[in-house]
């Protein structure tokens, strides 16, 4: 479990750099923005993000969009 940074500021965006299977926190936060929908992921429920473009998905659909609309 994540568990909360007493450093951060409630309702702070995160930075991070993401790589398969896991990211690094680079700006320390609570949630990213989706790429595709500009919704706002909590960090402790990010699943799906890009690599090769470094972008957070809220969902798989989100991340197939925006896949589809990249190539």
């Amino acid at each position: 479990m994540i568990e909360k940074n007493k450093n951060i500021v409630d309702d702070q965006r995160a930075k991070l750099r993401y790589s398969d299977g896991e990211f690094d926190v680079l700006v320390d936060g609570q949630y990213v923005v989706c790429a595709e929908t500009g919704n706002r992921i909590n960090i402790s429920d990010l699943k799906y993000w890009s690599v090769e473009r470094q972008e957070p998905y809220e969902s798989a659909e989100a991340a197939l969009a925006s896949y589809k609309k990249n190539t």
